[in-house]
C-alpha cells in the first residue's frame, strides 16, 4: 500500500485504510499502539493537532514506514496544501 499524503486528512485516510487492512478496530489500533481511540477517531477524520511521537505509535502498530521525498512537478508546493 504506498499513498501520497500531503495534508492531515490525507494522513489519516492512510492510517484508517491500514487499520482495515489489517482487520483492526480503532479499539484494536488503540490497545496495540496505546494511543486512545478517541485520539484515533480525530486523526483517522483529519481533525486532531497531534504530536508526531503519537502519528509514529500508530505507524509502528500498523507495520508502515514514511518516505519523504520532493514533490512531483505539477504539483502544487504551497503551504496551504500542507496545513
Amino acid at each position: 500500500m504506498k499513498q501520497l499524503a500531503r495534508t492531515p486528512k490525507d494522513i489519516g485516510h492512510a492510517i484508517r485504510e491500514a487499520r482495515k487492512a489489517k482487520g483492526f478496530t480503532q479499539k484494536d489500533l488503540a490497545a496495540k499502539s496505546g494511543v486512545w481511540q478517541e485520539t484515533i477517531s480525530k486523526i483517522e477524520n483529519g481533525v486532531a493537532s497531534t504530536k508526531l511521537e503519537t502519528l509514529f505509535d500508530l505507524f509502528a502498530a500498523l507495520d508502515l514506514e514514511i518516505q519523504v521525498q520532493p514533490r512531483s512537478k505539477g504539483s502544487q508546493s504551497g503551504l496551504e496544501d500542507i496545513f
